[in-house]
């Protein structure tokens, strides 16, 4: 087999003949002449060295390395698309794509403002922001899915490299009509025995409260757990619960939703965000300069 003879356009054709389970059909998807396409598929053939297809008179079916050539021209088209895409930039002026994953915190409070800073001096450069949980973030960048990631401390990192990127302050938010609503200062444990609004079970935020409440001997009353921060403060201001929030993520909202943030006491309400990456030293360019950007923002 001459794997030098196989051509794109052959493994487009031959991919829409397999979705399409005809080679007339498949001819017109890719704008053929049907006698083309036949010539096309035998050469294709004559290149592997193996028939692709079983013909019958209602039609075409895959053979055992038909079967196996679609899977790798679905990825190779796939790659191409990727490639098409990136060189695209390139062609429009991008010098550089940042692949980011984010969790909720980063993203509500910090984020926003610094990718629109760094993007006004760096028009060339495209970032791409995914909001994941602390925990799947470590994971992406260990597969190489991120460039690098921004997550909870005390997240299990997997051996990447971290360095600090910012603090929040965790704060209490109750309904302003609230029994709690005139504290200034409160431990969980003085709030515990109310029901609660929450996160996912999943997000570092929710494994933080449980970890606190455990330590005191107790469990939260989870009420409701919904997707986003905005969410929790709806519900909050429809008195279904309290809620433990980062302040700077509630504040926009205490006006509007009539909601009263009171300070936690407890030393775990004070968090630090972490950048990390499998080598800070070794990111490709763009996202080096990002990196630089955030730090230099959190000073």
């Amino acid at each position: 087999m001459n794997v030098h003879r196989l051509e794109l356009v052959s493994l487009s054709l031959f991919s829409l003949i397999a979705r399409s389970g005809s080679i007339s059909k498949g001819a017109a998807l890719a704008h053929l002449a049907v006698g083309a396409a036949s010539k096309r598929i035998a050469d294709l053939e004559a290149a592997v060295g193996v028939a692709l297809f079983e013909r019958h008179s209602r039609g075409i079916v895959l053979t055992a390395a038909g079967s196996a050539l679609l899977q790798h021209a679905q990825r190779i088209l796939k790659d191409v698309d990727v490639l098409s895409a990136d060189l695209s930039d390139y062609a429009a002026g991008v010098v550089g794509v940042v692949r980011l994953a984010a969790n909720t915190s980063a993203i509500t409070q910090f984020l926003p403002t610094e990718i629109a800073a760094f993007a006004a001096e760096n028009p060339q450069i495209r970032i791409e922001l995914e909001e994941q949980n602390s925990d799947q973030i470590a994971l992406a960048v260990v597969d190489g899915r991120a460039d690098f990631g921004i997550l909870a401390g005390g997240t299990p990192v997997l051996g990447l490299q971290t360095m600090p990127y910012r603090r929040d302050r965790l704060v209490l938010v109750v309904p302003e009509r609230h029994p709690l609503a005139k504290r200034r200062s409160i431990s969980l444990g003085e709030a515990i025995d109310y029901d609660f609004v929450s996160l996912s079970q999943t997000t570092s935020l929710a494994g933080l409260l449980d970890t606190a409440a455990t330590s005191l001997g107790k469990r939260l009353k989870v009420r409701i757990r919904v997707r986003s921060f905005d969410a929790m403060c709806m519900m909050v201001a429809a008195n279904l619960g309290v809620a433990v929030l980062p302040a700077a993520a509630v504040r926009p909202h205490l006006r509007s939703m009539g909601l009263r943030e009171i300070a936690l006491s407890d030393d775990w309400s004070h968090r630090e965000l972490l950048i990390c990456a499998r080598d800070l030293n070794a990111l490709p360019k763009p996202a080096r300069l990002f990196v630089n950007h955030l730090a230099g923002a959190a000073v």
